[in-house]
């Protein structure tokens, strides 16, 4: 199977540098609006939960942490799929890019988690089936990075990490699905893409806000830093002499 050739175009080095460039800051200043928006409605402006009082505001940080340590970790196994079926240099560079973001979603999740539990549950961790898996989550990111600087040959540790994060991504599931496949202390869902939502408008469109934010925010992470390792990368090559001269830095 062909990639299609705009794929192609934007999978070379100084068109995806250039792409990001104009794609970054929109990132960060959308995910900076909505971010404000909604942490102020939620904090501030939403109505006290029936059961849980002040204390489910915490959800407008875990909650949109908890979806992106899913949906990056996804990210990361399409893109090492398109990295070892393909040999395309730039999905092993976005993998490796993308890890540090999620696994620090995934730290701010276990936190966060961790401090609504003690008065959820009256403990600060309990081995709970999603508790459990979103650790086991947090691990296979922290493998990743590991991975990828454990071999002396710079391409083969890639190219390990993206088999790992090819073969990790079956967690993922697991951590979603945990709270139906188990009993659990964990809530179930109560924000559904198809189907009503058991939660409150007032309290549902921060929490949406929040989500788009932390995506905007990855966008904008994933293009800084992928813009920086393709510097580093490619140091030496005519385009990023071109693009230093441009700078003032030769």
């Amino acid at each position: 199977m062909k990639l299609p050739l705009w794929f192609h175009r934007l999978g070379s080095p100084p068109t995806f540098y250039a792409f990001a460039a104009r794609l970054q800051p929109w990132c960060y200043g959308l995910a900076a609006a909505l971010a404000v928006y909604g942490l102020y409605a939620g904090l501030v402006l939403a109505p006290p939960d029936y059961q849980q009082g002040d204390s489910f505001r915490i959800i407008y940080v875990h909650v949109p942490a908890a979806w992106m340590s899913m949906a990056v970790f996804v990210f990361m196994a399409v893109a090492a799929f398109v990295a070892l079926v393909w040999r395309m240099k730039l999905a092993e560079t976005l993998v490796l890019t993308a890890a540090p973001t999620g696994a620090a979603f995934t730290l701010i999740t276990l936190v966060t988690g961790s401090i609504w539990g003690r008065p959820m549950w009256g403990t600060w961790w309990d081995w709970d089936p999603r508790l459990t898996s979103e650790l086991v989550l947090f691990f296979l990111y922290l493998g990743v990075i590991a991975l990828a600087q454990a071999f002396e040959d710079r391409r083969a540790g890639r190219r390990a990490a993206c088999l790992l994060a090819l073969v990790g991504v079956v967690n993922v599931p697991v951590v979603h699905f945990a709270v139906t496949w188990w009993n659990s202390l964990h809530q179930g869902p109560t924000v559904r893409m198809f189907g009503e939502s058991s939660i409150h408008p007032s309290m549902l469109w921060p929490l949406l806000a929040m989500a788009v934010a932390s995506k905007l925010y990855f966008a904008g992470s994933l293009f800084a830093r992928t813009r920086v390792a393709l510097l580093e990368q490619e140091a030496g090559s005519a385009w990023v002499r071109r693009e230093l001269e441009a700078r003032g830095h030769v």
